[in-house]
């Protein structure tokens, strides 16, 4: 059994979990209703209008979400993705030269990347010659089969957080200005505060204008604990906020910092600065460094890796706005070429739209047309 054979498998379960959890909200709602017109009739009174009560249905589970947000945040791409391939699949009605030609060109206009689409082309060759495969249909399975490894093959990169067991659990957000970097360290903060935990945003963009200010916004918004002083040394004030997150037994540190590329010599003396700092008031920290891509920009958030690969220890990506993007693709050209985790995407505007990355929800809102 291919990967994705496993994946159809593990998505026909996810969504048998959605429409069970739809049925049970609909007669959670019918039952309501009928309970509400009894009680008016008793009391005579009129009821409540159906439509009122339909607004306050209950929240199905979590994972019933996280695939309904995966399946509408991953549309663009699947539309123009997957119908593409379905189109290839009905103009060619045997494997040839000039249907390997247009598959490449599709992959690498969902921003699979040129290196990671070659490599890949040169494997379904292979593979369609030693199997000696002839079937449309069955080759758009292998096709997807086969960009599946791409990400679960060789080295396991791990997509949860490092949490630190004792003290705070510090994370440094990196990334160029532009990229939604500040709004997704208050999503972050946001996400963390439901969860029960003390939350602390540090502002480390001391120099640009507004930053610090802006920070200090959604910290008030997320109902976060805030350290920031504008037009000084950041390592200063990251050390003085940390030592204000550790008296006041915080358990996450957001720390922003400067997202200025142009000059990597300086922004690496910074960011060595910032890291011996940390490390030396909370051994072992920062315990993630997440690098914030904007994944509309395609080829050019890999070229952001891989330059800040070389300047930090970079340990997971946030790609944002992906739902507003058709180069959802991107995901597996990050693993192919930069070797690093994606820990969290974007699927939205919303607080609650930046999500834990999971390869099968990935898959599934990619795919799910195929399957």
């Amino acid at each position: 059994m291919g990967l994705f054979s496993k994946f159809k498998n593990i998505i026909k379960k996810k969504e048998e979990i959605v429409k069970e959890e739809e049925k049970e909200e609909v007669e959670e709602i019918e039952q309501e209703t009928i309970e509400e017109v009894e009680e008016a009739k008793e009391a005579k009174v009129k009821p409540k209008k159906v439509k009122d009560k339909k607004k306050k249905k209950k929240k199905v589970t979590s994972e019933a979400e996280e695939i309904k947000d995966y399946d509408k945040g991953l549309k663009k791409t699947r539309d123009e993705f997957i119908s593409k391939l379905n189109i290839l699949g009905i103009k060619y009605t045997k494997v040839s030269e000039e249907y390997f030609e247009e598959l490449e060109s599709i992959l690498i206009m969902a921003d699979i990347g040129v290196n990671t689409v070659m490599k890949f082309m040169d494997k379904l060759r292979e593979r369609v010659k030693k199997e000696n495969i002839t079937d449309m249909e069955y080759l758009k399975e292998v096709i997807v089969d086969e960009l599946l490894i791409i990400y679960v093959e060789g080295e396991s990169l791990s997509d949860k957080i490092n949490m630190s067991e004792d003290g705070p659990t510090v994370i440094l957000m990196v990334g160029v200005n532009g990229v939604g970097k500040t709004t997704t360290i208050a999503k972050l903060a946001y996400k963390y505060q439901n969860e029960g935990k003390k939350v602390m945003l540090i502002a480390g963009d001391t120099f640009r204008a507004g930053a610090v200010d802006q920070l200090k916004i959604w910290a008030e918004r997320t109902n976060s604990e805030f350290y920031g002083v504008q037009d000084s040394d950041p390592a200063s004030v990251i050390y003085d906020g940390l030592v204000k997150a550790k008296e006041k037994n915080i358990d996450i540190v957001l720390i922003d910092t400067a997202g200025r590329l142009q000059n990597k010599v300086n922004l690496m003396k910074e960011l060595e600065k910032i890291n011996k700092v940390i490390g030396t008031h909370i051994p072992g920290a920062p315990h993630e460094t997440l690098l914030v891509i904007d994944a509309s920009t395609g080829q050019n958030g890999i070229m952001q890796a891989k330059a800040f690969k070389e300047i930090t220890n970079i340990t997971g990506i946030v790609l944002t706005k992906l739902d507003g993007t058709a180069k959802g693709g991107i995901v597996l050209a990050i693993k192919e070429e930069v070797n690093l985790p994606v820990k969290f995407i974007g699927l939205g505007e919303a607080m609650t739209d930046l999500k834990p990355f999971d390869i099968e929800n990935y898959i599934y809102g990619l795919f799910k047309d195929m399957m």
